[in-house]
């Protein structure tokens, strides 16, 4: 493994942080509704807080997707580090969510609104390591 050389942990964690808010938001106010529904969810299922497990899961999902996506960028040969989150988004995020269709039996417009939420994401956290120093 190559080691990580010049890295900026004020990027690491600014990008952590604006995915996080990114997620809330969309999964939140813009889309939690679509969501819920999509997942078979009772609107009262998704009320109050989040279990606070669910919240350090998804952070620490987080800092790991930032951190490998940081470690692409820096020694990859892709000279624009949105064509790196592309191709991670195409290779390891579609194929999973192809499953939650295939055996999950999730619908297609679940799938759409994961495979979007994903592609933006990286892209958000691409541009926040690439312009945060």
């Amino acid at each position: 493994m190559c080691p990580i050389t010049h890295f900026s942990f004020l990027a690491l964690g600014t990008a952590v942080i604006a995915s996080f808010v990114f997620g809330f938001l969309w999964y939140g106010p813009l889309f939690g509704k679509t969501w819920a529904q999509l997942m078979g969810k009772k609107p009262d299922e998704c009320k109050g807080k989040p279990h606070t497990s669910a919240l350090i899961l998804t952070f620490l999902g987080t800092f790991f997707t930032t951190f490998a996506l940081a470690y692409l960028m820096h020694h990859t040969q892709i000279n624009c580090p949105y064509g790196v989150g592309t191709w991670v988004w195409l290779g390891f995020y579609v194929p999973v969510l192809f499953s939650t269709v295939a055996w999950e039996r999730r619908p297609w417009s679940l799938f759409a609104l994961n495979a979007v939420f994903y592609f933006l994401n990286l892209q958000l956290i691409a541009a926040v390591l690439t312009f945060v120093r």
